[in-house]
């Protein structure tokens, strides 16, 4: 190949072979053969001829079946072959069949619309916005599920962008809760144009419509992202914001480590970092800043980084304020790393449409949802042997196994013989739990529901019912559908523009006029980071901190690419000696 052009070939080899057939009026065929030379030697194997790759209607089916439920290509083959020895199916068979099989069920409409149907009929919380030319900017959509979820729990959530999930390259808002089990759940997505400013007030804003007229978290954690912080702001005043303190490490590391020639002195100026972060009080901070002050007082760089980057959001990452507040012990997003690792998983590939990524969202929705479903209902018939103890004698079945876990362990503080500090306050303030003082006045006796933030409660849950009324009218339209999608494929041409009219009064949502949105470039590369040659991959690129990471120093030999535990110089002198 070359020139970008694509190579193309031709089956046509002008072979004399002719034969002519005519069906009479009888049903009888009539066959004259022609000329019966041929130009070239016979076939030795069928697989080579596209007619004979082709699958059944059987095959088809399961494709439908399978591609629905999220399953790779490669496994949808290996599992075609294994029922079907003979298949001579490649996968460019496969990929031409779910491209037509994406085609039909769009019913001649486009991608845009098909997705406005979806999400119209199947009872989500969704809006949008777009430019001047039509073309689609923003998109906010909540699963039913997920607003059930959000509604239940809706104290504390966690905020990031994650991206290389769709074919536009448009960043992707995801906000994440947190459930009594201290699992994950995805409260709603955004689609945006930018990552500004409006562009997050605008998701927030819908986002605010979830949790009601005068609903507001109560704590929400994301990275220092000043567009979003300022959105926050704007949108929850009454909200705390929590910045990660493992994304202010990594950062702190990407900026500062090559201030340092020896890993010793770098391991030195972190742990004194992280113990001013850990200050429990205002004046142990205030020591701990002086103190880095004067032992680094010759890193300027570092010191001004520090005082113009950190110190002025020193409230929403230094325990000193932070431990003030009910997060339940989310001091970071990795709950929302995870929930992007998790969704890309399902996404596989980041060259799907809106609908294409809207139909894996809600396949991790509710798988999710059916986990934290029997979860729930298990832990109301399941009581831990360790925890038949008279102090827990009113909260077993009623508070989650997590939390009674975490009670257990500040009752084995109460309980012990070692002195427990001054009581601060901080594990009641942002667990919402009785801590070991609490239960000490109470160990005689037995703690009561009342001592349990609602967080915590499983009695007070039920999602029984919230999968089956999603509803039955989504379930008539469904059939509906599927009825006049079989009809629609025996239409002539000619009558599919009416026919795609009908659909839209069948499903009752009305057709916005948009087009599909530009293709936006993808956030900047770090510094020294390559960009990857697949496109259709959803890894994200490599941040500043792991690139500082993979080219560091070794302590020993001065060597970049590996560490002092690892080093060959070291191996070797060792193995001499």
């Amino acid at each position: 190949m070359g020139g970008g052009k694509r190579t193309t070939a031709s089956r046509l080899i002008n072979c004399p072979f002719e034969i002519w057939g005519k069906r009479r009026v009888d049903g009888i065929w009539w066959v004259v053969l022609k000329n019966i030379s041929h130009n070239h030697v016979s076939s030795s194997d069928r697989s080579g001829h596209p007619s004979c790759r082709r699958f059944s209607k059987e095959e088809i089916e399961q494709i439908k079946e399978m591609t629905i439920a999220g399953i790779p290509p490669r496994q949808i083959l290996t599992s075609l072959r294994q029922s079907n020895q003979n298949l001579q199916a490649i996968a460019r068979t496969l990929y031409d069949a779910k491209a037509k099989i994406r085609n039909e069920s769009l019913l001649g409409r486009t991608p845009i619309q098909a997705l406005f149907e979806d999400i119209g009929q199947g009872g989500f919380i969704y809006d949008f916005k777009h430019n001047k030319s039509g073309h689609l900017t923003h998109l906010f959509f909540a699963h039913p599920l997920s607003v059930a979820l959000t509604d239940s729990y809706s104290y504390v959530f966690l905020m990031d962008c994650t991206y290389k999930t769709n074919r536009y390259k448009m960043p992707l808002l995801d906000i994440v809760g947190v459930t009594s089990f201290n699992t994950s759940f995805y409260s709603c997505f955004a689609f945006l144009e930018r990552e500004e400013e409006e562009d997050y007030v605008w998701a927030l804003e819908r986002f605010g419509k979830i949790l009601g007229v005068d609903g507001h978290p109560l704590v929400i954690v994301s990275d220092r992202d000043l567009a979003l912080m300022n959105a926050i702001q704007v949108v929850f005043p009454r909200t705390t914001h929590l910045l990660c303190v493992w994304h202010i490490e990594k950062n702190v590391l990407s900026k500062c480590m090559s201030q340092f020639e020896e890993k010793e002195e770098w391991d030195m100026f972190l742990s004194t970092w992280t113990y001013l972060i850990k200050s429990l009080d205002e004046s142990t901070f205030d020591t701990a800043w002086k103190l880095l002050e004067i032992q680094y007082k010759e890193k300027v760089f570092i010191l001004n980084y520090l005082r113009n980057t950190w110190l002025p959001f020193k409230e929403k990452f230094v325990y000193a304020w932070t431990e003030k507040y009910m997060h339940f012990g989310n001091h970071v997003t990795s709950r929302a790393e995870g929930a992007h690792a998790m969704l890309k998983k399902y996404l596989q590939v980041s060259t799907g449409d809106f609908r294409e990524v809207k139909g894996k969202i809600c396949l991790a929705i509710e798988n999710q949802f059916q986990e934290i479903k029997a979860r729930l209902c298990s832990e109301k018939v399941r009581i831990p042997h360790k925890f038949h103890i008279p102090l827990f004698k009113e909260l077993v079945t009623h508070v989650s196994i997590h939390a009674l876990r975490e009670i257990f362990k500040q009752y084995e503080l109460a309980t012990s013989a070692t002195q427990v500090a001054t009581c601060r306050g901080h594990f009641s303030n942002t667990m919402g739990l009785p801590c070991a003082h609490k239960i000490r006045v109470k160990k005689d006796g037995t703690l009561e529901l009342d001592d349990i933030h609602q967080q915590w409660r499983i009695d007070i849950r039920s999602f029984t019912n919230i999968d089956g009324a999603l509803d039955s009218e989504g379930v008539q339209i469904d059939c509906l559908l599927k009825e006049f999608h079989e009809k629609y494929q025996q239409m002539p041409l000619v009558q599919k523009e009416d026919a795609r009219i009908q659909i839209a009064q069948l499903v009752d949502v009305p057709f916005p006029f948009i087009h599909e949105p530009n293709v936006h470039p993808h956030k900047g590369h770090p510094m020294g980071s390559q960009k990857r040659k697949d496109d259709s991959s959803t890894r994200r690129d490599p941040s500043a901190f792991e690139i500082v990471e993979r080219n560091k120093k070794c302590g020993v030999c001065k060597g970049v690419g590996h560490n002092s535990r690892t080093c060959q110089y070291k191996v070797t002198a060792l193995s001499s000696s």
